[in-house]
């Protein structure tokens, strides 16, 4: 079958690739493109490891072909820090230790992003709801809801 030539905006850079119609953009990103921080947990949809946005929609890039993003804008973890600065939720989980063995690290914080976002002052209740789809083996969630809260109340006072 032949490849498709897909044009994209991956973390606010003009994108090209070629693909097979029945590639995810999780396989594209990690494989073809070289983003490897969204991870392969499930390839199901179920685990969230594989969070990016599309169009500013929080998305299992597991479950998107990449032949249908052509036009659309991705921001993947890689593109979450701004050069050296972390963003405030990666600096805030370093600071809290609210992340253990990685694989679902980057996809919590694609879920956490897209919440503070939407809404900058989220309940607990709020931030577990949203974070509901990112499941995560070692950590138990409290340290990773107590960064959330806490990176929003600084970005609150900072703005």
């Amino acid at each position: 079958m032949a490849k498709l030539h897909v044009t994209t905006t991956i973390n606010g850079e003009p994108t090209e690739f070629l693909c097979d119609p029945s590639q995810s953009m999780l396989d594209v990103l990690r494989n073809t493109l070289g983003l490897t921080g969204s991870k392969e947990g499930c390839g199901t949809g179920d685990c969230g490891a594989c969070s990016i946005t599309l169009d500013g929609r929080l998305t299992c890039s597991c479950l998107v072909l990449a032949a249908e993003v052509g036009g659309h804008e991705i921001n993947t973890i890689e593109g979450m820090a701004q050069g050296d600065e972390l963003h405030p939720l990666q600096q805030k989980f370093l600071e809290m230790a609210a992340l253990q063995c990685g694989i679902c690290t980057p996809g919590v914080l694609m879920a956490a992003r897209a919440l503070l976002e939407k809404n900058p002052d989220p309940t607990e209740t709020e931030v577990r709801f949203w974070l509901a789809g990112n499941l995560c083996r070692c950590t138990g969630y409290d340290k990773i809801v107590r960064a959330v809260l806490e990176t929003a109340a600084e970005m609150r006072s900072a703005a």
